[in-house]
């Protein structure tokens, strides 16, 4: 672990107060907060992401309410496009759906690279609801306009195998990967 990484952890391990490391072999950085971290299972796979509530404090909050509930377990990732990003969260699976509470948007500095997890919309800021998203690469232009939540912090792997559509099908899926569930760290026994 470099020291810059280092210091990172313990800066966190201040404004968190918890510190644990994960137990997976797979994993690249440490567990910060159970209460702030999910596992999000894939058939391939489990991700591990950090929410980040210094960024979006209502989002984290909402996405945990919907995990707790169960919302997202079985849900597609209905929209996958190579080289961009893997859309889920649509309880219809079409991109239509979501849970019927939208939530007001928390534009930060924090830029869209490989692992963000943020909040997809429709043209108004304010219409993020359920559905979310994880970027396969830097995506710069969406910076400053979409809600940055979290960051996968392992199993990107999995998530680079999510059935995919294609550029000119809006990356559409037909017959897509589908989350396995869903689960707030610190809800996880043993």
């Amino acid at each position: 672990m470099t020291v810059r990484r280092l210091f990172i952890a313990f800066l966190a391990t201040l404004m968190f107060g918890a510190f644990s490391m994960s137990a997976s072999a797979n994993d690249t950085k440490p567990i910060l907060d159970p209460e702030n971290t999910l596992y999000l299972d894939l058939p391939d796979g489990r991700v591990v992401i950090q929410m980040r509530p210094d960024l979006a404090p209502n989002h984290v909050k909402r996405i945990k309410e919907l995990v707790r509930q169960g919302f997202y377990d079985g849900l597609s990732f209905h929209r996958v496009i190579p080289g961009f990003m893997a859309q889920t969260g649509d309880p219809r699976g079409d991109g239509t759906g979501g849970s019927g509470q939208w939530i007001k948007a928390e534009f930060s500095n924090a830029p869209h690279v490989r692992g963000t997890v943020s909040m997809a919309r429709a043209s108004d800021p304010n219409s993020a609801d359920s559905q979310f998203f994880i970027c396969f690469a830097p995506s710069s232009f969406l910076d400053h306009q979409y809600t940055v939540w979290g960051e996968v912090i392992s199993g990107m792997e999995f998530v680079d195998k999510v059935k995919a559509g294609t550029s000119s099908n809006n990356g559409r899926v037909d017959n897509p990967t589908k989350i396995v569930k869903m689960r707030v760290a610190a809800d996880v026994k043993g």
